[in-house]
């Protein structure tokens, strides 16, 4: 399997829309969304951007 891993930079309670179209545009199979959570004011989790692993082919197997 041949894997491709996007950076997303986001903001939770804005970018919901350019994730939908990005998700969307992707040519593979999605494997996994995995954020990145970090401590923001006051201690508040908040998550800065996002990994996201996109599946795209096969790897040819060796001959012999």
């Amino acid at each position: 399997m041949k894997y491709r891993v996007h950076h997303f930079n986001i903001r939770m309670t804005e970018d919901q829309g350019k994730l939908e179209q990005f998700l969307n545009s992707l040519e593979g199979q999605v494997v996994a969304i995995i954020p990145n959570v970090t401590m923001g004011f006051f201690w508040i989790p908040q998550v800065n951007f996002l990994l996201i692993v996109e599946q795209v082919g096969e790897m040819s197997s060796p001959q012999g």
